[in-house]
């Protein structure tokens, strides 16, 4: 079995709160691969489901931010789950909005949320970092992160949440670079052929345009295009 820990606050209060991308994250892949309805148990929010034959039990915990180590020791301990075989995704300061980042073990760099997991199960376990920016400076934190994500940052949540999801099954799998992969496939994916042809097409057909295989073309405007030019 994997354990799937998303970190964030209870209540509705807190719900769009930068602070719970974690939450928001398990809630995609619940509601995207059709795992079982969410249930009360080890002080915290259950659904299980499958990816082929490897059993995932996702969990959020309900105990608040500080204190999620309760939550996720009690139900770790209850499956005799292996620590390797969890990870926790929560937001992270550290990273640029919409980056993610998988990692094995380690500290806790200050997030409230491992450092109580850490205090009831070690360090060894995964995490999964996603990306919401730092305001600037640190006296600043608490607020922003107990603020909602704005309007502005509606897309790039979505895309992130949706390669998280499209991820999710290799990630069950231990397959940390083809989750990476799906997740980047999502937030930056690679520019097709037709569009690169596109912005060839749509330059301005009156000046000359460069190839960089032959150098520059020749200019071959006459005297009196060039002194127009020059004082558009």
């Amino acid at each position: 079995m994997k354990v799937f820990v998303g970190l964030g606050n209870p209540g509705a209060k807190y719900a769009n709160n930068r602070h719970n991308i974690g939450f928001m994250a398990l809630d995609r892949i619940a509601d995207d691969h059709g795992f079982g309805p969410w249930r009360s148990k080890f002080q915290g929010l259950v659904s299980e489901g499958r990816f082929g034959s490897q059993k995932v039990l996702l969990l959020k915990p309900e105990t608040f931010m500080n204190k999620s180590g309760q939550s996720v020791g009690e139900a770790v301990r209850f499956h005799k789950v292996p620590l390797e075989d969890v990870v926790v995704f929560h937001d992270e300061l550290d990273l640029a909005p919409g980056k993610c980042r998988v990692k094995q073990g380690g500290g806790h760099a200050g997030h409230n949320g491992l450092r109580s997991i850490h205090a009831h199960l070690s360090e060894g376990y995964g995490r999964v970092r996603l990306g919401i920016g730092h305001p600037g400076h640190k006296d600043a934190v608490p607020g922003y992160v107990l603020r909602d994500f704005p309007k502005a940052d509606a897309d790039w949540l979505d895309d992130l949440l949706r390669g998280i999801s499209d991820g999710a099954a290799a990630l069950a799998e231990g397959d940390t670079g083809r989750f990476m992969n799906a997740v980047s496939l999502r937030v930056a994916p690679p520019r097709s052929s037709k569009s690169r042809s596109k912005s060839k097409a749509d330059a301005p057909l009156d000046r000359p345009v460069a190839n960089p295989e032959s150098g520059p073309m020749e200019d071959t405007r006459n005297p009196l295009q060039k002194l127009v030019d020059r004082f558009k």
